[in-house]
């Protein structure tokens, strides 16, 4: 069967920019956008697939680059623009760009579509590309999933807690890992849906509390966690601090991941002050991630 060929609109945007270039290139083209990071270079695109090209009379990339030049007071857009792509198939396309990783000697993740075996003692997670944020391939991402694999204590049980989970690839981890009580939660309803058939698909569904909520509207904490992961933006990082660690157990470990690189030494003083101790990072292109301790409660070993 022959397949259509498709109109993309992409924009190549400033790490920063990413997620109101997305928002807005949703709103005008009334069609869900995408985005993609080069895990090498950290360049963010900003996507949009239709069968045919709008005919605004105001080229498309004028106004997104005004537009977010007047939200980011300067120029964020390095390139947009649109492009014919020839007819093919798809759906198959995706194949060729996302490919079995492994974390460490504990963890494989993997396309459905990959016949990559898991080796003895790894835990196998299968999951496919799509519009919630999450497949181990990014940067922050593969922090985060080395910690939850690093952090875990043969034999010991342990909670953890995933904020902003996206498509719940984090809190799978854990539970293969064997963690428990694990929840997690995101503000975007589309991801909790998503995390949740992933959930479902890996078999682990009945070991996750997957819900929808705002970390800016949570009221204190009844549970304290082991672990705590938190893939946000640096300004959520910095302004909910004092909701984020009401959720960290005495002696527990925090990760912060979604930071750029030269925003993260803010980070890492805050929550520093807060008395927690910076024990790893990782630095890659434009992003930073850190895994932070707090100290033990008085008589507890």
């Amino acid at each position: 069967m022959k397949q259509p060929s498709l109109w993309r609109f992409s924009a190549e945007v400033r790490p920063e920019a990413e997620a109101a270039a997305m928002e807005w290139i949703t709103a005008e083209l009334d069609a869900g956008a995408s985005s993609y990071t080069d895990a090498e270079t950290g360049r963010v695109w900003v996507s949009v697939y239709l069968p045919r090209k709008s005919a605004d009379a105001e080229p498309l990339d004028s106004r997104l680059r005004a537009e977010l030049a007047a939200a980011f007071g300067a120029e964020v857009v390095r390139s947009a623009g649109w492009r014919r792509l020839r007819a093919r198939n798809w759906a198959e396309s995706w194949k060729r760009h996302f490919r079995p990783l492994r974390i460490g000697s504990q963890l494989l993740i993997r396309p459905s579509w990959s016949r990559r075996k898991a080796r003895p003692g790894q835990k196998l997670i299968v999951l496919d590309p799509g519009l919630s944020f999450g497949t181990g391939h990014h940067a922050t991402t593969s922090f985060c999933l080395a910690q939850v694999a690093a952090q875990r204590l043969r034999g010991a049980r342990q909670s953890f807690l995933d904020i902003g989970t996206g498509s719940g690839i984090l809190a799978i981890a854990a539970a293969k890992l064997g963690y428990s009580p694990i929840e997690a939660f995101d503000f975007d309803p589309e991801s909790i849906r998503v995390a949740r058939a992933n959930a479902r698909r890996n078999h682990v569904f009945a070991k996750i509390r997957l819900r929808q909520a705002d970390l800016t509207e949570l009221p204190p904490a009844r549970q304290k966690y082991d672990l705590v992961c938190a893939n946000l933006i640096s300004t959520l990082l910095l302004d909910e601090q004092r909701r984020i660690l009401d959720r960290l157990a005495p002696g527990g470990a925090l990760i912060l991941a979604g930071i750029l690189a030269d925003e993260f030494d803010s980070v890492r003083r805050h929550y520093e002050r807060a008395g927690l101790k910076f024990f790893r990072g990782r630095s890659q292109k434009e992003w930073r991630s850190g895994a932070f301790k707090r100290q033990a409660a008085a008589g507890r070993s």
